[in-house]
């Protein structure tokens, strides 16, 4: 498998979470929380973390209900992959983040931080469960070729 870097994105109307993951570890990290305000992101900041990382794809979590339906967010997190990928010209690919937030908000637990004080934590933290998903389904597709 080709070395690659990617950044994750779980995107949320006040809030997104980013992580930084790669094909050589297989693993992703917590990285960063960024505000979102009148429905617009740091543009600025995530354009720094674009080029401090020189990501080759980026992933953003797409939000559905456990139905499969679209949720209030979906239409959002949708319209940001596709400002992500005309800005920035760089291949989006969206996962399903169903329960990312949940396991990022037990994994916080675990750790002993109180969660409504690390708010900002569990964005980061969910945007990388949300990249190590697509990271495992990486590894697991070139083990059947």
């Amino acid at each position: 498998m080709k070395s690659a870097t990617y950044l994750g994105f779980d995107y949320g109307s006040k809030r997104i979470g980013i992580a930084v993951g790669n094909t050589v570890s297989v693993s992703a990290t917590a990285l960063d929380t960024i505000r979102v305000k009148n429905d617009q992101p740091d543009w600025d900041h995530i354009s720094r973390l674009i080029a401090e990382w020189q990501p080759d794809a980026l992933i953003v979590g797409w939000p559905i209900q456990m139905d499969n339906s679209d949720n209030p967010v979906t239409p959002r997190a949708r319209r940001f992959g596709n400002q992500l990928h005309g800005r920035y010209n760089l291949p989006v690919h969206h996962v399903d983040e169903r329960l990312s937030t949940h396991m990022a908000l037990s994994e916080i637990r675990e750790a002993g931080y109180n969660s409504q004080r690390s708010r900002g934590l569990v964005d980061s933290y969910a945007a990388r469960e949300i990249l190590q998903t697509f990271l495992n389904g990486l590894v697991g597709n070139d083990k059947k070729d």
